[in-house]
């Protein structure tokens, strides 16, 4: 797995982390199970548990959203990177150009005075030309990392609305008081998992 892959995962897995610890109250008119009932019969408890990382690889649209990001950040770094290689170009033949400008005053190589304060208002212009480029970069940098940060917030925000409006439909009638991410969880217990029916509906629903 590369590096952008990594956080690309970890951006998305963050932002939905918590998204599956969700509360629900029983609709007026749905059945709640007592609790000696439950123990009684040897039913379920009304919890249903949700694998996170499943929804994360599985659900198209987490999918679509991890390759968008992936892309955004991609495009970003090799646009900044061009950037530098070029300014660090512009960087060298300047010192090369400073280093034969102070050999040439030590060697009183100027025909004139003029000649030499010339050639010294040249260096400091392409100096300050220089300063304002490395500016110019680190602005490009903070906008591009703005303008990921935001696409990553819409994204998830468009994931998290996606699930909670499907979970929601999905527990209208009550049957589960809780759903919750496996990864708060210490152990797994066989029957409460409903992942793979949450993103096989949630894939069908993408699709329309």
């Amino acid at each position: 797995m590369n590096k952008i892959t990594v956080i690309v995962e970890v951006i998305l897995t963050a932002a939905v982390a918590a998204l599956f610890v969700l509360f629900f109250t029983v609709t007026p008119g749905a059945k709640k199970p007592a609790k000696q009932e439950i123990q009684a019969s040897g039913e379920l408890m009304p919890i249903a548990i949700i694998n996170t990382d499943s929804i994360l690889k599985h659900y198209t649209l987490a999918v679509e959203a991890s390759e968008k990001l992936m892309n955004r950040y991609e495009e970003s770094t090799v646009k900044l990177d061009t950037k530098a290689k070029s300014l660090q170009k512009e960087v060298e033949t300047f010192q090369r150009d400073v280093v034969d400008f102070q050999r040439k005053v030590e060697a009183n190589a100027f025909l004139s005075r003029e000649r030499a304060e010339s050639e010294q208002a040249k260096l400091q212009k392409k100096e300050q030309q220089l300063m304002a480029k490395q500016q110019d970069l680190e602005n490009l940098r903070q906008k591009l990392s703005a303008d990921f940060m935001e696409e990553q917030a819409a994204l998830t925000q468009q994931l998290q609305d996606s699930v909670q409006a499907y979970l929601r439909e999905y527990n209208a009638d009550g049957r589960y008081h809780l759903v919750l991410n496996d990864a708060v969880l210490m152990n797994k217990v066989a029957g409460y998992d409903i992942t793979d029916e949450v993103i096989e509906a949630l894939n069908a629903r993408y699709k329309k």
